[in-house]
């Protein structure tokens, strides 16, 4: 089977504009079939400051309120996945930006109410790759944003993680996929104040030590789990680290395995 390269980038990515266009420039580059996933960054906090939008967050999750989903869709569908796209057809890299809501590409539900109420927040039920697919053997590569639809009308904000793992799985049965979730980090740190204390490879046995010994913690636990979710439905690779491990021989970063 044909490979398939699925790239989350994050804020520490976005927020950047130099970084940024770095990254954009190498992913090009990149031969094969790709998909680009990207979160929002900090544009859409200093957008609700801007509009007087009150900024909720509850164990660093954000709540989505209806005036919070309107200033999402605008800063994540529109200025920073269509900046993406311009950018990358500058560099001939043919691009097409999605939400879930396109082709009905990706479908969620609303997130339901237990101890808290995260608003307008979407749980991936189905990924469609039908649409992508078409686009992705015209050379045309998809740019996803972290927006989803629920099929009646409703557009959800959706972590941009669970979105690369759950395009990931879609396309597990057409291509060998490859998912990388890069940020700013070179891998999994054992010791978060020391850059080159990369765990190289982590599988479920290690990772539940690691765990247990706090050395994975807070945001590292939602990441983690989506990479473990994609590899137990038949991803064939998953790595986190920097960009760098995409484009040059042997950077540093994490592998997870089964």
């Amino acid at each position: 089977m044909e490979t398939l390269k699925i790239i989350k980038i994050g804020g520490n990515i976005i927020d950047d504009q130099i970084t940024l266009n770095a990254f954009l420039h190498n992913f090009s580059k990149i031969k094969g079939k790709k998909i680009l996933v990207h979160g929002g960054g900090k544009l859409a906090t200093q957008l609700a400051a801007q509009m007087n939008v009150p900024v909720k967050m509850i164990d660093g999750r954000r709540i989505t309120d209806a005036a919070t989903l309107e200033i999402i869709t605008m800063v994540y569908a529109g200025k920073i996945n269509k900046n993406m796209v311009a950018k990358l057809q500058t560099h001939q890299c043919n691009s097409i930006g999605f939400t879930g809501a396109d082709g009905n590409s990706i479908v969620s539900e609303k997130r339901p109410i237990n101890t808290i109420d995260f608003g307008f927040v979407g749980d991936v039920v189905t990924v469609q790759t039908q649409t992508i697919d078409v686009l992705l053997k015209g050379n045309i590569t998809p740019v996803f944003c972290a927006i989803t639809h629920d099929k009646n009308g409703q557009l959800l904000n959706t972590n941009a993680d669970t979105i690369a793992s759950e395009l990931a799985i879609g396309f597990a049965k057409k291509y060998n996929v490859e998912l990388y979730y890069c940020f700013e980090k070179n891998g999994v740190l054992k010791d978060i104040n020391k850059a080159d204390s990369v765990i190289e490879n982590i599988n479920t046995s290690t990772y539940k030590t690691l765990v247990a010994d706090g050395i994975i913690a807070d945001g590292m636990l939602p990441k983690l789990a989506n990479c473990f979710y994609a590899i137990a439905h038949h991803v064939q690779k998953v790595c986190i680290g920097k960009p760098d491990m995409l484009f040059n021989p042997n950077p540093k970063h994490t592998t997870i395995q089964a």
